[in-house]
């Protein structure tokens, strides 16, 4: 169950990752971003869609 878990989260941040570098940021936002999100997963992921998508 755990490795299900794990393998959702990975494909969620791998979309988030796309959605990131797809979209209009400068470069180092788009870095401080990927770097939370690589860091921290789940919660990077969640600031991510919450606060990211919206500046």
């Amino acid at each position: 169950m755990q490795g299900l878990i794990g393998l959702i989260i990975l494909i969620l941040d791998i979309i988030a990752l796309v959605d990131l570098w797809k979209g209009k940021k400068d470069t180092g936002k788009k870095v401080l971003w990927t770097l939370l999100i690589l860091i921290a997963p789940l919660v990077g992921l969640i600031i991510y869609y919450m606060l990211g998508r919206k500046a």
